[in-house]
């Protein structure tokens, strides 16, 4: 186990795992990115209220549930990084920042397109979407803050504290639709109970679920190598990945 932290904070290691996944990460999401969305738009039934509005689901659902699930993964960078002093945390807090901002406004956007036939409005302060876009706050906040610092221990350092002081927002986004009066639906899908979605509407979500978690962890190994080039520029095994790539 030992081993095993000690390696994940070898850069070139890193950077060699992370792109042995992605060979085999990125063509099965792919797959189940299209196989999701043609189950879900195209043989789905219409619902009995909303008609055929509601199949937006298949992507709204998907991004809000991941981009919950990557805030998680960013504090708990942010917190390996301020107790154990990883650096290797910092580039994932780092890489998850702008993929969790942009599935925090994925979900934003698809909600509201979705609450203009549904509400007939495009916008309201409802509680649930209040707080989403206070996470995508936190999240674009966390992005500026690398910006604006010159020095990355100090621009890690502040990154955590914000990352682990707004996790104080994602229980309130969970929870708002049972403690405040909330235009915004009940959860459809729950682990303790029975489910208020069809099984033939679920099954695809749960798929489309699934696909985008496997498009964050793509995302994030993506940025993850992007990152560790950027700092380990001037590294000899950076100069050997420049020279190989350069002589193809």
């Amino acid at each position: 186990m030992w081993t095993f932290f000690h390696k994940l904070g070898s850069p070139p290691w890193l950077y060699a795992i992370a792109g042995a996944i992605l060979r085999w990460l990125v063509p099965i999401t792919l797959v189940a990115l299209v196989g999701g969305m043609v189950w879900g738009l195209l043989f789905t039934s219409p619902d009995f209220r909303q008609g055929n509005s509601y199949r937006i689901i298949y992507i709204h659902v998907p991004a809000a549930v991941v981009a919950l699930a990557g805030y998680y993964v960013m504090a708990i960078a942010g917190a390996i990084s301020l107790i154990w002093r990883m650096k290797m945390a910092d580039v994932v807090m780092k890489a998850a920042a702008p993929v969790g901002a942009a599935l925090t406004f994925i979900a934003l956007l698809t909600g509201a397109i979705w609450g203009k036939p549904t509400w007939g409005t495009w916008w309201v302060w409802d509680a649930r979407i209040t707080s989403m876009l206070i996470l995508l706050f936190l999240y674009l906040g966390v992005v500026a803050l690398y910006e604006a610092f010159d020095n990355k221990e100090a621009a890690g350092k502040a990154c955590a504290v914000l990352s682990l002081v707004g996790m104080v927002n994602i229980p309130i986004i969970y929870k708002s639709v049972d403690w405040w009066y909330s235009l915004h639906q009940p959860a459809s899908i729950k682990f303790s109970g029975e489910s208020t979605i069809d099984p033939s509407m679920l099954y695809p979500l749960l798929l489309m679920i699934a696909a985008f978690y496997a498009l964050f962890t793509c995302c994030l190994l993506m940025n993850m190598r992007a990152e560790l080039l950027q700092r380990e520029s001037r590294t000899q095994w950076v100069k050997k990945i420049a020279g190989k790539e350069g002589r193809r």
